[in-house]
């Protein structure tokens, strides 16, 4: 596994896009997501330039952390209990996965600053995956906008795995229209200016219909089968 090579065949696909499509390369950020791979992986990662790491589970985030910490900047990606807020507030930058109010109100308790949120929005409707509805997106935004330690910077999404490029591609034009909704709001809690969306299999997609933090794990830092 050559973490460097990798993350250099990534930002060169990047900047190809990037200059196709008239964007900014630095408005697109790659996410490490090392869930599967030891903290020496994660070191590596570190070490070549990435910037972000992502976590799916409190254990994983609280164990590298502790090896880590401040070097890197830290992004919990994966399903969040509310009892689990407490353990892994304290450590992250950016959650992914807020999606249901209840959340929100335990985040904003437990937090001691605001905490960039991304609101995950289940577009594709699959019943496997977490997110709200597009349908509740406005009214979840609006009735977090009193709770100051949220700060809802963008929004989530998982796009279906198929080799269907442009069923991916829909979803992602989909989160696109909702945050424009969302900004439309203007909520001064609710910048709304990220998109989190795009993985190993689409994120070349995603970066063309606006992702500005793709989430890399296999095609970046690999997979050592659930070491942490």
């Amino acid at each position: 596994m050559n973490v460097q090579g990798n993350y250099q065949e990534i930002r060169k696909k990047i900047t190809a896009i990037c200059e196709r499509t008239g964007r900014n390369t630095e408005d697109v950020k790659v996410i490490a997501v090392t869930k599967y791979v030891s903290i020496e992986r994660a070191k590596e990662a570190i070490d070549v330039g990435v910037q972000h790491l992502g976590e799916n589970r409190d254990e994983g985030l609280n164990s590298k952390y502790q090896e880590i910490g401040e070097k890197a900047i830290w992004h919990f990606i994966g399903s969040l209990q509310t009892r689990k807020v407490k353990t892994i507030i304290d450590k992250v930058e950016y959650i992914h996965s807020l999606d249901r109010l209840s959340l929100a109100q335990e985040i904003n308790k437990r937090a001691s600053r605001p905490i960039k949120c991304f609101l995950q929005v289940n577009v594709s409707g699959e019943e496997s995956k977490h997110g709200c509805s597009p349908d509740e997106v406005e009214g979840l935004v609006t009735e977090m906008e009193p709770l100051s330690n949220i700060e809802i910077v963008g929004l989530m999404t998982m796009a279906p795995f198929t080799d269907n490029k442009e069923h991916i591609r829909t979803c992602f034009k989909q989160l696109k229209v909702l945050q424009q909704k969302v900004q439309a709001l203007q909520l001064s809690k609710a910048p709304c200016q990220e998109l989190s969306m795009g993985m190993s299999n689409d994120y070349e997609i995603a970066i063309e219909e606006g992702a500005t933090f793709i989430r890399i794990g296999t095609s970046l830092v690999g997979n050592e089968n659930g070491g942490v």
